[in-house]
């Protein structure tokens, strides 16, 4: 198991470092596809070993002189990421972000050397367990398949934007660091290496935004930048806490410790996960993001970053429950659900969409970590099964649909299902998944209200209940878009490379093989994962819940086919649409009441004036801050 751990951390960065030297793009495909097909093999064999050993936790052991070499090398690359910032801050004045790197960096600094370059090695660095297994599909699969897919798409990005600079073997060497700096943040066991992943995948998101080098582009890198970098002093200051406080410097000992004596710390820790996910009032950065090429989007917004967030409040989970820390990460997620939600609706823009629902099911995952009871993590873990596939392959979509059409604003994909019925069909599976049943985000979302009930959290459950009933307006809508069609639309020339479909399709593939391996997935990987963290294996969905979701699973395939065949044999009467007027007879135009002829046209209705960003981004920001401050003070405040 430790060879094969190793391999999974070590195959990204030796990826990286050689696609960072290549500059042909045949070379740079072979690399690709050779690296996407050893991580992906190594990350099964790896699955597999570990449920042939028992399927038990697994803590690594490892030499003395080895942990004393790696922290050494990890603190002088921390140094490094310091310097780097600093100089980048100072290139493009934007010098709080030089001040948050220096605090949280001089803070491990200042610790790791009070507390001796020998510390005591009473437990593992390393950690293995269901939770890690999950991470390790999602980041081996999904993420080496959106590299696979960046192949296609940024050869057609050069080739349509020649007035940015070709930097793809930069590009694809952040991809792969990215990829290893999350095996070796699920993998870690100890806070102070956790951290050191974490700050990797900072300082890399930073450099994907900013690719283009445009104003606009330099200016959201930083602004991902500096939010993070102020979770990373919080991340940075709850491991000093905790490690003076209770001696405690490993993920393990922490929640195993009774959550009445660490709640300042798992605050502090909480507060980092808050930032890196994106949850109110620290969402603008992941929005900004969108103005890198769609694979950073869809790697940022899927396999990794925002997931490192949610994973690190999952984890945190047992110690969440009924104190402040977890009212506030409760409260924060379920409020930013609805907030996104109701965002969604308001704008056209397919991945601006895409990145609001982003942040919008994050903050119901945050909810469920907040909550901290069995239910909750279940459903969580779920969400973030479902929502890794399901917007991955959104994005890619979208980012494919792009390029092909020349836009991907939503009012321009009417007629989608004909002109481009194969990508049509992939964008309506993702968006399946994200909020129909028997797709997992619903059934979670149904067990995450079942959980909020039943710990009496009213405002929980408000929120859950109106954020689900928005989330249902814009998805329903962005599909019924698609699927409609005019009779003059015609298919058009296929634009997706063999590269791009080959990723779109896997995911497409995986999200419905998702649905008939749930009950499996559950009873055999969650609950166990359930048990060993609060010794309690709960039944979250019975039989008879199961058998009504494999007969939904069946009827969402087996009507469609029969309304298939049966439209094969019968004739239907062509309907001319009611316009309040006299229809030309080409369905495109009416006469009006002077006589004179005219177009019309159908589009959706976005609300935009009734809770636009200009209407509730504002009180939004300033609603959860105050709430953030408020339960930080009272907790840090009485901890002092």
């Amino acid at each position: 198991m430790t060879e094969l751990l190793f391999a999974l951390v070590c195959l990204p960065f030796a990826s990286a470092f050689i696609l960072g030297l290549v500059r042909s793009s045949q070379v740079r495909r072979i690399v690709t596809y050779l690296s996407t097909i050893s991580t992906i093999g190594v990350a099964l064999v790896f699955c597999i070993a570990y449920f042939v050993r028992g399927a038990y936790p697994i803590e690594i052991e490892l030499s003395h002189s080895f942990i004393h070499i790696t922290d050494m090398c990890m603190l002088a690359l921390e140094v490094c990421l310091m310097l780097l910032i600093v100089v980048m801050s100072i290139k493009y004045k934007k010098y709080h972000a030089a001040l948050f790197s220096v605090i949280q960096t001089g803070a491990i600094i200042w610790y790791e050397l009070k507390s001796g370059w020998m510390p005591e090695y009473e437990y593992s660095r390393l950690y293995i367990d269901w939770l890690t297994i999950i991470m390790v599909f999602i980041i081996a699969v999904v993420g080496t398949l959106i590299t696979v897919y960046a192949l296609g798409y940024m050869h057609d990005y050069h080739h349509h934007h020649t007035e940015f600079k070709d930097r793809r073997k930069f590009f694809f060497a952040m991809l792969y660091i990215f990829l290893g700096a999350m095996f070796g943040l699920v993998f870690s066991n100890s806070l102070s290496w956790m951290y050191f992943f974490w700050e990797i995948t900072s300082v890399v998101s930073f450099l994907l935004i900013g690719y283009t080098k445009t104003k606009e582009a330099i200016d959201n890198s930083f602004t991902a930048l500096w939010m993070n970098l102020l979770g990373g002093c919080g991340f940075a200051g709850g491991i000093i806490w905790i490690g003076h406080s209770n001696g405690i410097s490993d993920m393990q000992s922490l929640i195993s410790t009774d959550s009445a004596t660490i709640v300042a710390p798992v605050i502090l820790l909480s507060f980092a996960a808050l930032t890196k996910s994106a949850q109110l009032p620290f969402s603008k950065w992941l929005l900004g993001a969108m103005v890198a090429p769609t694979p950073s989007s869809a790697l940022l917004h899927s396999a990794t970053m925002v997931k490192a967030g949610v994973y690190l409040l999952l984890r945190l989970s047992p110690v969440l429950a009924n104190n402040y820390a977890g009212t506030l990460v409760s409260l924060i997620g379920g409020f930013t659900f609805l907030i996104m939600s109701m965002l969604a609706i308001t704008v056209s823009d397919g991945k601006k969409v895409l990145a609001y629902s982003t942040i919008s099911n994050l903050g119901l995952i945050t909810a469920c970590a907040g909550v901290g009871v069995e239910e909750t993590v279940w459903a969580g873990v779920f969400l973030l099964i479902f929502h890794a596939i399901s917007k991955s392959l959104l994005f890619q979509t979208v980012g494919s649909i792009e390029h092909a059409t020349g836009s991907r604003d939503i009012e321009t994909m009417h007629g989608l299902s004909r002109r481009h019925p194969y990508l049509a069909w992939t964008l309506v599976i993702g968006i399946a998944g994200m909020y129909l049943a028997p797709f997992g985000m619903l059934i979670s979302k149904w067990a995450a209200l079942k959980a909020f009930v039943d710990s009496g959290s009213i405002i929980l459950v408000l929120l859950l209940c109106f954020g689900s009933a928005t989330t249902l307006f814009y998805w329903t809508k962005w599909m019924a878009t698609v699927l409609a069609s005019k009779t003059n639309d015609v298919k058009a020339k296929n634009t997706t490379s063999a590269n791009q479909w080959f990723s779109i399709l896997v995911h497409a593939i995986m999200m419905i093989a998702l649905c008939f391996f749930f009950p499996l997935i559950s009873s055999a990987i969650i609950i166990p994962y359930i048990n060993n963290v609060f010794a309690d294996a709960t039944e979250v969905i019975s039989n008879d819940n199961i058998i009504i979701m494999l007969l939904m699973l069946f009827s969402i395939f087996a009507i469609p086919a029969a309304a298939w065949i049966s439209a094969k044999h019968t004739k239907y009467r062509k309907v001319t649409r009611y316009i309040n007027g006299v229809n030309a007879g080409d369905q495109m135009n009416y006469i009006d009441s002077y006589g004179e002829k005219r177009r019309f046209f159908l589009a959706n209705w976005y609300m935009e004036d009734i809770f636009g960003e200009k209407k509730i981004w504002m009180p939004s920001m300033i609603i959860s801050s105050v709430a953030i401050v408020v339960l930080m003070v009272i907790t840090l405040g009485g901890a002092i």
